[in-house]
């Protein structure tokens, strides 16, 4: 103000006006737009080159351009839902050239230096890809064998949790097909069992995701995507599936120079690599990731995840939606989007489908937009067969054809449906006497909320034997009949079945634990 009143007679409303104005210059987001198009990718390669005058970049500016206007219009469609920061990167499938780079969202974030491709996040389902890859090359399994989605009790160092899937419904026996596509939880874990956490954790580092602690360490909830990874990083391991399990460094120039040091910027010649994971594995689950009809059991046919190309494509969401990404490729390009805040704050209500996947769609359809994506031919070693589904209470899913590794087809697939049931029923045998009684989900059943599931399908089934039931939760009446759906809330419920007089015919008690009722978000 001292200042302003030597150049000029100055009032005291003059000051007080001066001081708003500078609070809120001092308050506004530092973001400059002389910084380019890419700014987090310069500030790498200045550091990486020196004595260079001029530095020529792999990024394509006209697809740089669109994806950050992608990015931040998307964003804008999503203000009120808590999320302020995205990052993207666009890979060259066979030379592993970074095309786009979009570190964060710009002027829409609190933290635009923060680099969103290089930071590291949990990726959530994600890795299942690679999990099921695994599986499948070690002959555990074939995208054919059944697996069991039933309520589950899965031992953490956090307590005792049954992970649910993203529709709030268990499927019973489903193939591994439309358990990796429909992003089933409890089969993933299954699948860990039987590759154990320290071989898929040293899977997962020859793929170039540098875990920082052991397989051990993360325990099953490696399948749920407990560690840590980078977009780039994630992005690249895709990529290495669209390569037939070969994987190679990725690069932000297209040639090396002189006056190169170490960098992240810059990791040398792309087209060399490494066979990093079974080429015929990689194959199917390529064509698993691709079936619209496999992913249709929890994301529906319409979901903004279907292109009129060939694509592969998979999702996920991390613990109580601070995280939500989608990772795919064509037969060109492999496309990864993550969306969330770079202070590590949560969503409302932005899952995988809702964040990232309509970024990671927008981008895919202008890369495609005058130049097809066809599906890829099966390596060798690879073979197609027919196979049929069965259980003792009729089929399980429909007849198809199916991709095996040479020696591992067979044309039938048959489980006992009592063999679920098993795996399912309560401990206390006095139940089975009751005329009514509630069948799902047993007493004392722990909730745990997946981040993947937006509020209007967080419904939990519940099933009884008898007639002329009503449904009691905490004391209120919720629903009638022999079955009802409640949107779980976190805590402790006490649920009761009773007759219509009133007669408490059963009653069970649950835990609903988890951050996705956490907040409303806005209407």
């Amino acid at each position: 103000c001292s200042v302003l009143q030597s150049l000029e007679p100055t009032t005291k409303a003059d000051c007080e006006g001066l001081a708003l104005f500078t609070s809120d210059a001092l308050a506004r987001r530092d973001y400059a737009p002389s910084a380019g198009i890419a700014p987090h990718v310069a500030r790498q390669v200045v550091r990486a080159y020196v004595r260079t005058a001029s530095i020529r970049t792999t990024l394509r500016a006209t697809l740089q351009r669109f994806a950050m206007q992608t990015l931040q219009q998307h964003l804008r469609e999503l203000q009120g839902r808590q999320v302020e920061d995205a990052a993207l990167v666009v890979l060259d499938n066979t030379s592993g050239e970074v095309l786009a780079w979009v570190g964060s969202s710009g002027s829409l974030s609190d933290a635009a230096e923060v680099d969103g491709v290089t930071a590291l996040r949990q990726p959530g389902s994600t890795l299942k890809p690679f999990l099921y890859a695994q599986a499948i090359a070690d002959r555990r399994m074939t995208a054919a064998s059944l697996l069991d989605d039933s309520d589950t009790q899965i031992q953490t160092s956090g307590g005792l949790y049954i992970p649910q899937n993203y529709d709030r419904h268990f499927k019973g026996w489903v193939s591994a097909r439309t358990a990796l596509a429909a992003s089933l939880n409890v089969p993933a874990v299954r699948t860990l069992v039987m590759v154990s956490p320290d071989a898929f954790f040293k899977q997962l580092v020859k793929l170039g995701l540098p875990l920082k602690e052991s397989g051990d360490y993360y325990g099953y909830s490696l399948a749920l995507g407990s560690a840590e990874v980078s977009l780039l990083n994630l992005t690249n391991a895709y990529r290495a599936l669209g390569n037939g399990g070969r994987t190679s460094p990725t690069t932000v120039r297209p040639e090396p120079v002189e006056g190169l040091r170490n960098s992240k910027a810059s990791t040398g010649s792309a087209r060399t690599g490494v066979q990093a994971l079974d080429a015929r594995a990689a194959f199917i689950i390529g064509d698993v990731l691709s079936d619209p009809l496999a992913r249709a059991r929890t994301f529906g046919t319409d979901s903004v995840l279907a292109t009129r190309y060939w694509t592969a494509v998979k999702t996920g969401t991390s613990k109580d939606m601070r995280d939500n990404w989608a990772v795919g490729w064509s037969a060109r390009y492999t496309v990864g989007v993550w969306v969330g805040n770079a202070n590590g704050a949560p969503m409302w209500d932005v899952s995988g489908t809702t964040g990232a996947a309509p970024i990671w769609a927008a981008v895919m359809n202008y890369l495609h937009a005058h130049q097809p994506s066809r599906a890829p031919k099966p390596p060798a070693g690879v073979v197609q067969a027919g196979v049929l589904f069965a259980n003792t209470s009729g089929s399980t899913e429909a007849g198809r054809s199916e991709w095996f590794i040479a020696g591992t087809q067979q044309s039938a697939f048959a489980m006992d449906s009592g063999a679920a049931h098993a795996l399912t029923a309560g401990a206390t045998g006095q139940k089975g006497l009751k005329i009514a009684r509630i069948t799902a989900p047993t007493n004392g059943t722990i909730i745990a909320l997946d981040p993947d599931i937006p509020p209007n399908r967080q419904r939990l089934l519940f099933e009884a034997t008898g007639v002329n039931l009503r449904w009691v939760m905490d004391g209120k009446v919720f629903a009638k009949g022999a079955s009802a759906q409640w949107l779980p809330w976190p805590g402790r419920h006490v649920v009761r079945i009773t007759s219509e007089r009133g007669e408490v015919l059963d009653e069970i008690r649950l835990e609903v634990r988890g951050a996705g009722a956490k907040s409303r978000a806005p209407q």
